[in-house]
């Protein structure tokens, strides 16, 4: 990308999209091109149109969603499906409509089948079903995906999609209502040194994640806009997972934490394991630079200076 180029991040308040901002900026990008949600509702289709019209951008990066961990999509799978289905559908129509050199639309490790062979290959895509608690965003980021081919077969658009594996970081979503597990964990531990109560915890803990630094993937996100192109899909991971129970373990020594932790095991633990393969990313010369040791103690300390930490933006 020209570091003058018009390039729109969408969803750049949120954990993914602002850690991009951030890089673009570094890297001296001069023409970037931001709508916050009150500014831009990217459901509404027409005034999406009148943003590519108006703006003309020539690059697009999609990390605008609606995310949550499994109690969200549980108890919200309409909003899950529609809004996210809307966000892509709009944002991947007008940039073709109004001729965008590239786009990037991020999704996520859970569109992979629930009992993938580990690691995670690219092709396991649409091979078995999907793990039922977050079925709903699944779908949505597959119809993404799919439409990114799509308009790339039949218009040439240079559209390109990632899956990124489970993030986290700055800016990340540390609402107990909607959180994912690492910053659910943080915010539990953090409020269980504060009252001295031990946090109880969904599940067993004996499901595998594998957690990359959010900025490792901003990286990663720029490496494919400079140096990707074609249909097949691109893993983005860290390379190595980790027992959900010896993440709360970690999770509380960064934390400062030394009490009893409890597991409510009638919660459900979600898919066993998710270890992406991501050798097409090393091929591209990426790889991840952040610790998870040390990826925690920065968010943690990033959690501590928002005073409790923020729901990020949604879209």
């Amino acid at each position: 990308m020209e570091k003058a180029a018009r390039t729109y991040v969408a969803g750049h308040r949120g954990m993914v999209g602002s850690a991009v901002l951030r890089l673009l900026e570094a890297r001296g990008h001069t023409n970037l091109l931001c709508r916050t949600s009150k500014e831009l509702d990217l459901r509404d289709g027409r005034a999406v149109e009148q943003f590519f019209a108006e703006t003309r951008p020539e690059y697009v990066i999609v990390a605008a969603a609606k995310v949550g961990g499994i109690l969200a999509n549980s108890t919200l799978p309409a909003e899950f499906l529609y809004d996210n289905l809307a966000i892509q559908t709009n944002l991947i129509h007008h940039a073709y409509l109004h001729g965008v050199k590239k786009l990037l639309l991020l999704g996520s490790s859970c569109i992979y089948p629930r009992d993938c062979p580990q690691p995670i290959r690219e092709e396991y895509l649409l091979t078995g079903p999907l793990e039922k608690t977050n079925e709903w965003y699944a779908v949505a980021k597959i119809a993404g995906i799919k439409m990114c081919q799509a308009y790339r077969r039949q218009y040439g658009c240079d559209f390109i999609a990632a899956m990124p594996t489970n993030l986290y970081g700055q800016n990340d979503n540390f609402d107990l209502r909607s959180a994912h597990v690492l910053p659910a964990l943080i915010r539990r531990f953090h409020e269980a040194k504060q009252t001295g109560e031990a946090p109880v915890l969904w599940g067993t803990g004996s499901p595998r994640r594998e957690f990359l630094h959010v900025d490792d993937c901003a990286e990663a996100c720029l490496v494919l806009m400079d140096r990707y192109s074609g249909e097949d899909i691109v893993n983005v991971g860290a390379g190595k997972d980790i027992p959900i129970a010896d993440l709360a373990t970690l999770v509380a020594e960064v934390v400062g934490y030394r009490g009893e932790i409890q597991w409510d095991r009638t919660k459900p633990d979600g898919t066993p394991r998710k270890l992406m393969d991501g050798s097409k990313m090393l091929q591209l010369g990426w790889h991840p630079h952040i610790s998870l040791r040390q990826g925690l103690q920065q968010t943690y300390d990033w959690y501590q200076a928002q005073r409790g930490g923020i729901p990020a933006a949604r879209y």
